[in-house]
């Protein structure tokens, strides 16, 4: 079964375009047929506004955001009640001198509170859930799970 997903991306500069690196715009507009815009921007490292959503956030936030669906889904299945689930993922890239650079390894630090279920399984299903996220599969960086599920 394959299934196509479409993006458009805009960047519409402004009066100077890239006429001058320090100053110009690194903002863009992200949207997808029937769904919120998502404004966007360079890092603030890379001149870019702090304040808006960079390629590096959603980059780790898909990979966040696919494990906990996956998680989700798995845990249903199971006969696993999820009260809360909170992921405080990490990513770190490496620089080269030169600019260019790769995520290097993206950490995910979810907490679980189950309130039915077995806490043994709701554990090892992140796991299976790890081996199942589409976005984790698909990249070329490490991606490590660091669970903690407690029962309420």
């Amino acid at each position: 079964m394959k299934h196509e997903y479409k993006s458009t991306l805009v960047w519409e500069g402004g009066a100077g375009g890239t006429a001058d690196y320090a100053t110009y715009d690194r903002s863009y507009r992200v949207s997808v047929p029937n769904k919120p815009e998502i404004a966007g921007s360079a890092d603030a490292m890379f001149k870019g506004d702090a304040s808006k959503l960079n390629p590096e956030d959603l980059f780790v936030a898909a990979i966040s955001s696919c494990h906990l669906l996956s998680y989700l889904a798995l845990c249903a299945r199971n006969n696993i009640s999820i009260a809360s689930y909170e992921d405080d993922a990490a990513g770190t890239i490496n620089i080269e001198p030169d600019w260019s650079g790769k995520f290097t390894e993206v950490v995910l630090r979810p907490r679980v509170t189950i309130s039915s279920g077995d806490l043994a399984l709701a554990l090892k299903l992140h796991e299976t859930a790890h081996h199942q996220c589409f976005i984790a599969n698909s990249c070329s960086c490490t991606v490590r799970n660091e669970p903690a599920v407690t029962q309420a």
